[in-house]
Parts: structure tokens; C-alpha cells; sequence
């Protein structure tokens, strides 16, 4: 049996980005075009999963499905509360209430392996961690293919030690959140093209290069550096199809943006994204507290859902190549590395 990776006519995985823009309609183009398409299931409900992969198999039998991991280091109570304090002021001049650290939440991770075990997909990806070998045992019992995130040698070590069908290494140009294996680990700054090269010494699984993909000749040479697949994911925030907020697309497009930083101000975890007022007025102030800080958040990002300066502009450090157009395009142009 031909496996998923396998199975592909361009070594190129268009990345999960939960929030809406890694939507069926995105996760179908790529796939249909010869790429994997891949679901975002993170921030959802299991129904609201369950509903976005039947719309994906009505049009691709090839696809993947995105898991988060629970968090692995618990969030500070005090930093939690002293990051609401310091989003009161900002939360006042938009019109809603003034946030409060919530509990924890695991983003309904057993329920959804359980129902990707009852409706097995033909590869699942988990983001944040590792899961269990039993997890990858149930999902492998299935016919499922199991891909890991790693961002330095140590994680990939460890995500080898699960035997993985491929493992993605992420390096620092990546945009939106670090795969870090635990919030509160500071993200390694090895670049992807060190990564994939450091990842021969630690695993004989295909390395999936993630960061910084913006185009044919960067991939080209993460292929040749020893990666069997590229990832992408914000040349994809621009597609046609995506699910991307408007106001965001209209940012990596309009020339106006030039810098990206890494920001634990939206979320409570470490994330590129393009630099805005959002990002400056809160750098002081950002504590790791994922996933609380991402749900206070969440009401101030609705109020700008029109100003990109209140928003949280994933982007990696190649946004400056992001262009609209269909998702085959993007995909056409990996076509032959």
C-alpha cells in the first residue's frame, strides 16, 4: 500500500494553521494539486472537526488532520493575572471587559483521538508535544500515519524515540506559534536549514523542513540539505481559498508591514508574527500562559477584526513573497524540486 507521503506528486505539505485560514476548502486545492492538505483541528470542537473532514473527504481522499498537544508546563497564576491587569487598558479603549485568567484547557484532545481512531484520516499530526506511544499506537492500529514536531535536536531525539512516519523540524523563520515541546522552553534559534542538517544526526525518519519556505530555491536547498518534504505555510495565508481574516491578508499584501517578531503577547506561547502596535505596546508585559493568555486575548482580536494593528498577523519571515492567488498556483510552483 502506497503511503500518504508517498503518494504525493510535489514534496510540499501546506501547513496547519488553526484560526480559520487551514480550512477545507484550502486543505482540498492543496491536495487536488498534488500537495497534503492539512486540517487545523486545534481551537475547535470534535464536531466542528468531525464536520471539516467530511467536507475534505467529499473532495481528496489525501489529506491530514492537525492535533495540539496539551500543554506540558503549566501556566504562573500571578503572571497570568498581572498580563490580564496590563490588557485592562487596551481592553477599556475597544469596548469589552477586562480579561481573566481562565482554566486550563486541553482543546479536547482525547475526545478528538478518539474520534480519529472511530474515523481513522490518513495522517495525523500533533503540535506543542508528543503524544503518547499508546496514542500512536491506537491511531496506528487504524491504518494512520503519525507525523511529530521538533524544533531543536532534543525534541527531534524524542520524537524519533516514537517512531514516527516523518518528523517536521521547525526553525526560527517559521511563522505563527513554535512547535516547542512546553510553553515555557525558550524556541531554539537554529534556522531550518540547520535543523534539517542537524536532524541526520538524530533520526533515519523523512525530515519535513518547516520556516522560511518562500519559494522554489529555498526549498531546493532544504531538499538537498537532507529534508525529504518542505512545509508551508504563509505563502497559503494569501491563497484564495484560505479561511484567512481579511484584515490579515490585506497586512503580508500591502507593503506596509517589514518586520516579524516573536511574541508571547497574543497567545502566552512563543509566535512570529508581523510587528504592530498589538505586539509593541505588550512586549514589556508578555508571560508564557498557554492556552489562558490566547482566550483573553481572543475578545480584544475580535474587536480589530477590521485593524490589523490589533490583530495577530502570523507571518514568517518570507511573508514578503505572499501573493493572492489559487492554492494550486502556490503548490504548481514546487512542482519538480
Amino acid at each position: 500500500m502506497t503511503s500518504t507521503l508517498g503518494a504525493l506528486t510535489v514534496p510540499l505539505i501546506q501547513a496547519p494553521m488553526a484560526g480559520g485560514p487551514s480550512n477545507a476548502a484550502l486543505t482540498v486545492a492543496v491536495s487536488q494539486a498534488g500537495g497534503l492538505g492539512m486540517l487545523a483541528a486545534g481551537y475547535k470542537t470534535v464536531e466542528a472537526m468531525a464536520a471539516e473532514i467530511d467536507d475534505v473527504r467529499a473532495g481528496t481522499l489525501i489529506f491530514g488532520v492537525n492535533v495540539f498537544v496539551p500543554e506540558a508546563d503549566p501556566s504562573d497564576p500571578g503572571a497570568l493575572a498581572a498580563y490580564a491587569a496590563a490588557l485592562a487598558p487596551m481592553a477599556a479603549e475597544l469596548g469589552v471587559a477586562a480579561p481573566e485568567p481562565g482554566p486550563f484547557h486541553d482543546d479536547h484532545y482525547a475526545a478528538k483521538l478518539d474520534y480519529l481512531v472511530a474515523n481513522p484520516v490518513p495522517l495525523v499530526s500533533f503540535t506543542f508535544g508528543l503524544p503518547t506511544a499508546d496514542d500512536v499506537a491506537r491511531l496506528r492500529s487504524v491504518g494512520t500515519e503519525i507525523v511529530l514536531n521538533a524544533t531543536d535536536p532534543e525534541e527531534i531525539r524524542a520524537a524519533d524515540a516514537l517512531n514516527p512516519d516523518a518528523i517536521v523540524v521547525q526553525g526560527i523563520e517559521a511563522g505563527g506559534h513554535r512547535a516547542t515541546h512546553g510553553q515555557t522552553k525558550e524556541p531554539s534559534d537554529n534556522t531550518t536549514h540547520e535543523l534539517v542538517s542537524l536532524a541526520r544526526d538524530y533520526t533515519d525518519k523523512p525530515v519535513i523542513a518547516a520556516g522560511g519556505v518562500s519559494g522554489v530555491d529555498t526549498a531546493r536547498n532544504l531538499l538537498s540539505a537532507g529534508a525529504s518534504f518542505v512545509q508551508v505555510g504563509t505563502l497559503f495565508l494569501a491563497a484564495e481559498e484560505a479561511g484567512t481574516k481579511e484584515a490579515h491578508q490585506d497586512a503580508l499584501l500591502s507593503g506596509q508591514y517589514r518586520d516579524t517578531v516573536v511574541t508571547r503577547a497574543f497567545s502566552g506561547r512563543a509566535a512570529r508574527a508581523l510587528s504592530n502596535r498589538f505586539t509593541e505596546r505588550m512586549a514589556a508585559n508578555q508571560v508564557a500562559g498557554y492556552p489562558q493568555v490566547h482566550y483573553m486575548t481572543a475578545p480584544l482580536r475580535a474587536a480589530s477584526a477590521e485593524n490589523p494593528e490589533g490583530l495577530n498577523l502570523w507571518a514568517g519571515t518570507g511573508f514578503a513573497a505572499c501573493r493572492q492567488r489559487p492554492a494550486a498556483e502556490i503548490v504548481e510552483e514546487f512542482r519538480g524540486l
